[in-house]
């Protein structure tokens, strides 16, 4: 969080441009796939999914956003006129609560604070991402974003975590398949 905090609105941009580019140069997302992707709140320095955002609806690609109803994780589509209203936790949602119950989607980009380089991963702690894993199709890539690369392990790895398949950074595209860099 601190290593995030200290960027630069710009530098915060520019390294989101970056990752977009890696994901877009490394997974070559296709017309009718299904993203499922979060919207950032940029004031803490989230990467700009947005960026991707309007790259996929601009290619056809099925953009879906995650939205918090009664305290479960939803999964609502989007297009290019979906209305948005920012929910308490400062996160824009869209105002619709249409959940089409999709769960085998092509892609999750996941939002995280820390990976390390096995795909454990910190988020805010709310537990929702792993409940969302649980659900999903097995061939659903799960992604994070993140700008920096990983450089110590997580020890406190719950036995409900549900590790990330791939991690793109600024400058690496880091497979956890092969538990290398690619």
């Amino acid at each position: 969080m601190q290593k995030r905090k200290a960027l630069s609105v710009d530098e915060a941009f520019l390294l989101s441009e970056k990752i977009f580019e890696n994901f877009i140069n490394y997974f070559k997302p296709k017309v009718g796939e299904k993203m499922h992707i979060f919207i950032p709140i940029l004031e803490r320095k989230e990467i700009n999914t947005q960026i991707f955002i309007d790259y996929f609806l601009d290619q056809n690609i099925r953009v879906f956003v995650p939205k918090v109803n009664d305290d479960q994780l939803i999964n609502i589509e989007i297009f290019k006129d979906t209305v948005f209203e920012t929910s308490n936790w400062g996160i824009p949602e869209p105002i619709s609560n249409e959940n089409l119950g999709e769960i085998d989607f092509d892609y999750i980009i996941t939002p995280l604070l820390y990976c390390d380089d096995k795909g454990n991963r910190v988020g805010y702690g709310k537990g929702f991402y792993d409940v969302f894993f649980e659900d999903i199709s097995t061939k659903t890539k799960k992604i994070g974003v993140n700008y920096f690369n990983p450089d110590e392990n997580i020890d406190d790895v719950w036995e409900n975590d549900i590790p990330l398949d791939y991690l793109v950074t600024a400058t690496d595209v880091l497979s956890f398949f092969t538990n290398g860099f690619e």
